[in-house]
């Protein structure tokens, strides 16, 4: 059997299915029926965020160590825990990540990874795969930088896949199947880009 590839990634995301890996490493492709989503236009900074923001504690990175993202992303949260994360679809990702669709916001601290998330952006939508972090707050500063370089360029769809307390606290709610595939269909088609000068942009802003 072929390994994934990028241009299985592509094909997936479009029809709304994604693959994760069993314990065994055998490939499976989702489509869960309710979706998670998180509404772009809702999401609000938690107030114990807000000073860490303002202190700029952390320094945010985009695309600058991937592959290195998703496997802090693959390892067990705990004791006995598994993950879906195998070699073979790090593999595929990073292949995505060159053809310049798949990307990482990182956290650092004195030059250190110590959290970030990565997922998949497509037309004018972005999906969201895995987020890890080795400081408090690391992981939810990468996700506060992601929802605002997905407002300012436009993006319509963030897509979290499985609903969880995870995303729930960030605003995630489910909707049917039915609906996240007209969405799907209609946001894929525009134009939407990821890039790093709008992160500068908002360094600026936050220093003004």
């Amino acid at each position: 059997m072929n390994r994934l590839s990028a241009d299985d990634l592509i094909y997936g995301y479009i029809n709304g299915i994604f693959p994760m890996a069993d314990s065994d490493g055998t490939l499976y492709w989702y489509s869960p029926d309710p979706r998670a989503v998180i509404p772009l236009e809702t999401y609000r900074p938690s107030r114990s965020l807000r000073p860490i923001l303002n202190k700029g504690t952390f320094e945010i990175r985009l695309n600058a160590n991937f592959e290195q993202v998703m496997r802090y992303c693959a390892e067990p949260r705990y004791s006995g825990d598994s993950t879906w994360i195998s070699d073979e679809i790090i593999e595929a990702y990073v292949e995505l990540h060159q053809l310049g669709l798949a990307h990482s916001v990182e956290t650092y601290i004195d030059g250190r990874l110590v959290g970030g998330l990565y997922g998949v952006a497509l037309g004018a939508a972005f999906f969201g795969e895995s987020m890890f972090y080795l400081a408090p707050n690391a992981s939810k500063v990468a996700f506060h930088y992601l929802i605002e370089i997905l407002r300012r360029q436009h993006f319509e769809l963030l897509d979290t896949q499985f609903i969880n307390d995870n995303v729930r606290r960030f605003g995630a709610l489910e909707i049917p199947r039915t609906e996240y595939m007209k969405i799907l269909k209609r946001v894929i088609q525009k134009k939407a880009r990821f890039s790093e000068p709008v992160l500068e942009h908002l360094f600026r802003n936050h220093a003004e």
